[in-house]
């Protein structure tokens, strides 16, 4: 049973969100009116729950206040559903913490899969916020592409992985020092570029960068 809590403003979108996740016998669901950001902190503390389903742009919360509310609750995770934002905005969310992020147009089988694939460790992105934080400003003003929005699950090994290509290092180095074999790398590697729908390392390389995955 994964328990979550729905923090979002709007009470159409909280309620059927709720309703929703309550017709699975996987979850057990809270949704909770909050005006205030104690608010929230007094009720995360009160349900206790694995994930966090928070739309901070509805409720106004910042980035430093996602990570006050992690550094707390050092078992929580937060999957973001918000409306389409700017990328910066998407990204700083990211970077402050949130493990998972989908899009409010995102399908219900799209969204069980993220709480089931957050609840598990992994970073779950809508395919179009994965598509739209791996492009460079010059390529994001296509708008003759089109990008589905089914998710991507990334594992933390795949994370690594990637950290590991950023860094420079080759497929025989990364298996090396994951004790892995060099063919199991290099399937990381492709499956990495069909997941993030990208055409090369330098790809990769954008992707780590926007994820602070890079160590000083």
């Amino acid at each position: 049973m994964i328990s979550v809590l729905i923090a979002d403003k709007n009470y159409l979108s909280r309620y059927g969100l709720y309703t929703l996740l309550s017709e699975s016998v996987n979850f057990e669901v809270n949704h909770t009116e909050v005006s205030s950001f104690d608010q929230l902190l007094a009720s995360i503390k009160q349900h206790k729950p694995k994930i966090l389903v928070l739309d901070f742009q509805s409720l106004q919360f910042t980035n430093k206040q996602i990570v006050f509310i992690l550094n707390t609750f050092k078992k929580l995770q937060i999957l973001a559903i918000t409306n389409f934002l700017p990328r910066v905005e998407m990204q700083a969310a990211l970077n402050a913490g949130v493990s998972s992020y989908l899009l409010k147009e995102c399908s219900k089988e799209e969204i069980i899969e993220a709480l089931h694939a957050t609840y598990n460790g992994e970073r779950f992105l809508c395919g179009q916020v994965a598509h739209y934080l791996t492009q460079t400003d010059k390529n994001s003003s296509n708008s003759s592409v089109k990008v589905s929005c089914e998710g991507i699950g990334i594992t933390d090994r795949e994370m690594e992985v990637v950290r590991l290509i950023a860094e420079g290092l080759s497929n025989k180095l990364i298996a090396d020092k994951l004790d892995l074999s060099t063919h199991t790398v290099n399937t990381h590697r492709k499956n990495l570029m069909t997941k993030l729908n990208i055409q090369n390392t330098a790809g990769i390389v954008m992707f780590a960068v926007k994820n602070n995955l890079l160590e000083a």
